[in-house]
């Protein structure tokens, strides 16, 4: 029965498969009582010890919809990091209201830091609101990186069609310059030929540049892992694959048990551990030369 959860499939449906191939009258009830069992675990997951430090965060968050009173989309929020062995490990889920800000993500990363995390190298996101100054008074030294693959496709929402290739094309100077200096002067460039046309991408773009312009000064290797948050979206559909199945759901905590046990059914070979690993050897090499006397072997309370 949580297999079949965790892979999406209603309670309904689970009933319907376990009368038809086993014969077995169990009731959508049942099958909810036994999942719940699972909430237990959920707590003890989210509450465990993490490693001191890790070289890279992601923060991404996908849309659920929840009945309260009627059914809304509603965020939760996913926290992924790699860990200085190269390894996936996901650090929590929270669900949020709409009213997130610099007081919500403060709650987020103290909680985290009270599980354990004394450091964060780089925390890579989606230009969430009140992130960067929530992180700053949690880990002073954290560098946090806006998702470049997420700033593009924002811009082309003010685009109109017959440009998108081109805009895309032009922007493309600037987040792949040599440095910073070099970067501003492709966006000058970039803001002289669309600002008349397109003024609020030039806007998006410079106030995005503090949390957008970090990346550039780091090694090629560095670049590739950080410049989005590529790395959490294939366990991001996964989750959407499951929440998808549900439609909606009655609560809070229903959505978050689905999302977990989507999240505890990945990967079950090992197979996707062993590819992560070896595509991070690269960057966390570059990871020990630019944060020297940071990334020092981890230890879990």
């Amino acid at each position: 029965m949580l297999s079949l959860s965790a892979k999406g499939l209603t309670h309904g449906e689970i009933s319907a498969h376990l009368a038809e191939v086993y014969g077995a009258d169990v009731s959508k009830q049942t099958i909810t009582t036994i999942t719940d069992k699972v909430m237990e675990g959920m707590a003890e997951w989210q509450s465990r010890p993490l490693d001191r430090v890790y070289p890279v965060v992601f923060v991404d968050a996908i849309n659920v919809k929840i009945r309260d009173g009627q059914v809304a989309n509603r965020p939760i929020y996913l926290a992924m990091a790699v860990t200085v062995e190269g390894t996936r490990d996901i650090l929590g889920i929270w669900a949020g209201d709409g009213g997130e800000g610099a007081k919500h993500w403060l709650s987020v990363f103290t909680e985290l830091r009270n599980r354990g995390v004394e450091d964060v190298l780089m925390l890579v996101c989606d230009g969430l609101k009140g992130l960067p100054d929530a992180v700053e008074t949690v880990w002073p030294r954290t560098v946090v990186q806006t998702c470049i693959v997420h700033l593009i496709r924002n811009s082309i929402r003010y685009v109109a069609r017959q440009d998108w290739d081109k805009v895309a094309k032009d922007l493309k100077p600037v987040y792949t310059a040599p440095s910073e200096a070099a970067a501003t002067e492709r966006f000058l460039e970039f803001s002289e030929k669309w600002g008349t046309k397109y003024p609020a991408v030039i806007k998006l773009w410079s106030d995005a540049w503090a949390e957008m312009a970090p990346f550039l000064s780091f090694d090629v290797e560095i670049r590739k892992v950080i410049c989005s948050t590529n790395a959490i979206e294939s366990v991001n559909a996964r989750i959407r694959k499951a929440v998808r199945a549900r439609g909606h759901f009655p609560s809070e905590n229903a959505a978050l048990k689905c999302v977990y046990m989507a999240l505890m059914s990945l990967d079950p070979t090992g197979k996707g551990r062993r590819r992560w690993t070896m595509r991070w050897k690269a960057p966390l090499n570059a990871f020990q030369i630019a944060f020297e006397g940071r990334l020092t072997p981890t230890t879990s309370n």
